[in-house]
């Protein structure tokens, strides 16, 4: 077996929480070794698939650096109370108290390292400060910037077993095409992603149809990391039959689609196959409902929904593809071009939905108050008449991009046993990490995690092996 050695921390994983780990460690003098499964040309797990942060506006300087959030009084409190919210009370509190409180300076540390954002947000029913970015570019940035301060990046290299020496870890083996091979360091952090990738798992998981699901993200992201960890002897934690399954275009790809949006289904109605409505579309923002709904509509005849509105509303959608709107004269009819098996009783829907609306005044930026009154199934927002012709409709299903179980770890990124005691050496980072989302899933708030544990990981190391800065 090949021996690597001379590292001082093994970073496994070339995502958001890897790259912060890695940029943090080079900078504080650690020799540090990243080991990405992809191919380089896939490289950056999730994060490469991925649109932006959700941000403490008011803990950030980005002005400093030219930039300026839609919404600059977003609070760390703020944050703090939308994942309680969004998790049902559930979330580790330490852990949320610590992304909000940190991913303020952290945006700004990511600044300072060369990533560029797009402040402008993507579509209306942003409610929160966000920072936009182009998953790609963002991986390449943080590669580069960790490599010009030494960091050595090895593709198509799979982490399989973390080994120690005396109770201490004291690296990795792994496997690339040359066959196995052992990296010697003082420290490992793990930055893996989860297993929402593998088919096996998701069934496993999620229900015996959920390997027909499609991701989002990555297609290497199968929980190998997590498996790795736990067999070192850390706990299971966090609920694994919970994940982030968001509303996507119901002609994405079976992996690496990226976001492929459908924004705006809030404001209009949306239905299933047999024509009913299923789901309050206006319970909350988009941000707050997105990411649950996807499970939602993949529970529903054929793993599909369809999203109607009129003309009026087209200007507050947004659709990225690779699928198209149908428009028509008729709900019926672009329901019919849509595939819906019951186009007739889905118009009828509608014709009742709009019976039961008696709007106000339309603010697409909040909560408005224009709710139903007489269905089985109000909706308590944005309720407003689908009756204005020509009419436009999407298909669309659900789309997993992670899931919500993974390794115990404590608000110094520090891997957990089942006692609870920290494991010498070794860090977990990002969706490697369960514990922190229960249920649903605040926009944007996966990308913070990773960021901020992943420069926490950094710093424990560099303090646990003795070198700083």
């Amino acid at each position: 077996m090949e021996i690597a050695t001379d590292q001082d921390v093994v970073v496994v994983g070339c995502g958001i929480a890897g790259l912060s780990a890695a940029n943090r460690a080079v900078e504080q003098g650690l020799d540090v070794t990243v080991l990405e499964k992809s191919p380089k040309a896939k490289r950056g797990g999730h994060t490469r698939y991925s649109e932006s942060f959700r941000v403490a506006s008011s803990d950030s300087n980005l002005e400093e650096y030219g930039y300026e959030y839609n919404i600059d009084d977003y609070t760390p409190d703020d944050f703090y109370a939308d994942i309680m919210k969004q998790t049902n009370g559930r979330a580790d509190e330490d852990l949320a108290r610590t992304i909000v409180d940190n991913i303020g300076p952290t945006v700004d540390w990511l600044t300072e390292r060369g990533v560029s954002w797009d402040m402008e947000p993507l579509n209306v029913g942003y409610t929160v400060a966000r920072t936009f970015f182009d998953g790609e570019e963002l991986v390449a940035d943080l590669v580069e910037a960790a490599e010009e301060e030494g960091a050595t990046f090895e593709y198509r290299t799979e982490a399989r077993e973390i080994l120690f020496d005396d109770g201490a870890v004291s690296g990795i083996r792994a496997r690339n095409d040359d066959g196995d091979v052992e990296y010697r360091a003082d420290a490992v952090v793990v930055a893996a992603g989860g297993y929402e990738s593998s088919e096996e798992s998701r069934t496993r998981y999620y229900g015996s149809d959920y390997d027909a699901m499609k991701v989002r993200g990555s297609r290497y992201n199968t929980g190998e990391g997590i498996e790795m960890v736990l067999d070192a002897g850390a706990r299971a934690d966090g609920q694994w039959g919970g994940a982030h399954m968001a509303l996507i275009d119901s002609e994405s790809p079976e992996y690496e689609g990226g976001a492929n949006r459908v924004d705006g289904y809030q404001y209009g109605v949306l239905l299933n196959n047999d024509g009913e409505r299923f789901f309050d579309e206006g319970e909350d923002a988009r941000a707050h409902t997105y990411a649950k709904l996807g499970r939602i509509i993949f529970e529903e005849p054929d793993h599909e929904a369809f999203i109607v509105i009129d003309d009026p509303l087209k200007e507050h959608m947004r659709a990225t593809g690779p699928g198209d709107w149908m428009t028509g004269d008729t709900v019926e009819g672009v329901l019919t071009e849509l595939g819906c098996d019951e186009p007739d009783n889905g118009a009828a829907t509608v014709d009742e939905f709009n019976s039961a609306t008696d709007p106000g005044e339309f603010d697409p930026d909040s909560l408005d108050g224009n709710h139903t009154e007489g269905l089985d199934l109000e909706k308590s927002n944005w309720a407003l008449p689908i009756d204005d012709a020509p009419y436009h409709g999407y298909r669309v299903t659900g789309g997993i991009t992670f899931g919500f179980g993974g390794a115990a770890t404590d608000d110094r990124a520090r891997a957990l046993d089942t006692i609870g005691r920290p494991i010498t050496g070794l860090y977990v980072a990002g969706n490697t990490t369960g514990g922190l989302f229960f249920d649903n899933y605040p926009g944007g708030t996966g990308l913070a995690n990773g960021a901020v544990f992943g420069k926490i990981a950094a710093e424990e190391t560099a303090e646990y092996v003795g070198v700083t800065e």
